[in-house]
């Protein structure tokens, strides 16, 4: 019998409908080199307010991870959220597959919508650009969000036994999941308290509509992610930026967090959020912004034992 519905295209459209909703327009640029690059941007820029770019992990599109914030962000922001390469609508021809590379496109985007100057929140992976941006265009970033992403990692983490999987390619196969049940062990990862009653037809779904294009490229990202890594070879920044972690976070381990924190030094404040995986955007969205807000709109938590408990 031929497959008729999908819920999870349909929930894609509903996203769709939700950011433009919101003021947000798709847009599509291309970055030259054979790199082509989606974002949400602006309606229409206001130049009398900052500009926020919100950047994904390796999970789904943005829309999906970004949804329950662009509402109230967009009163205070000019609010962008770019699809990473080989995610949603951006791709490159180009063999580079590092963080920097990430870092450069989403600036070239940015410079082409005419956007000089910009906060920038990135989660899991988005962070590691979030990152590279912060440290390649310092005259670009004001401030930065981090949320549990492993920035500080070294490729010597996985021999020492830090992670759950043993190894790049295990670590692929359930970050990429392409079966219901490697579906499972990612949410089991990600999450304090994950779904256990998912029917195996709605994962099938998901996987089919969200984690098959790409794939080869995307597994090699995270190789990128990991090869030769040192901390010793991560850049300082020195700029205003948050720390999120979730207390369970079992796919950064929160130590990831510390050293991130002891790595940038006094100009980064840790906030560790209780009850809470790896996934806060999905499970903890409601903490998660009010911890952003109080960074972005006002100053910096006071202190990293300043978790919240809901």
């Amino acid at each position: 019998m031929a497959k008729c519905f999908s819920f999870t295209s349909t929930r894609d459209t509903c996203y769709k409908y939700s950011f433009e909703n919101a003021g947000l327009k798709s847009t599509t640029k291309d970055l030259g080199q054979g790199t082509t690059m989606h974002c949400w941007a602006p309606k229409k820029h206001k130049q009398n307010k900052p500009s926020l770019v919100l950047l994904h992990g390796l999970g789904a599109n943005a829309m999906w991870q970004w949804d329950y914030f662009i509402s109230p962000l967009i009163p205070k922001f000019n609010v962008y959220v770019p699809d990473l390469v080989f995610f949603g609508e951006s791709y490159t021809t180009r063999s580079e597959r590092t963080e920097s590379f990430q870092a450069q496109c989403v600036m070239k985007m940015m410079e082409d919508l005419g956007v000089k100057k910009m906060s920038v929140c990135g989660v899991s992976y988005g962070g590691f650009v979030a990152y590279s941006m912060a440290a390649q265009f310092p005259d670009a970033i004001e401030k930065l969000v981090l949320v549990c992403s492993g920035i500080c990692l070294e490729a010597k983490d996985m021999d020492e036994g830090m992670f759950k999987v043993k190894s790049v390619d295990d670590a692929a196969s359930i970050l990429l999941p392409q079966t219901p049940q490697k579906l499972k062990e990612l949410m089991k990862l990600s999450f304090y308290k994950p779904q256990t009653r998912i029917p195996n037809c709605f994962l099938s779904d998901f996987i089919q509509v969200m984690c098959t294009e790409n794939r080869e490229q995307r597994k090699q990202l995270i190789e990128a992610l990991h090869k030769d890594r040192k901390l010793a070879n991560l850049p300082k920044i020195n700029k205003s930026t948050l720390i999120i972690w979730g207390e369970h976070d079992q796919v950064f381990p929160v130590e990831l967090a510390h050293r991130l924190k002891r790595h940038i030094g006094e100009s980064a404040e840790l906030v560790i959020v209780k009850k809470a995986g790896h996934a806060i955007n999905i499970e903890k969205p409601k903490v998660l912004y009010k911890t952003m807000k109080k960074f972005l709109f006002n100053s910096v938590p006071n202190s990293e034992n300043n978790g919240t408990s809901k």
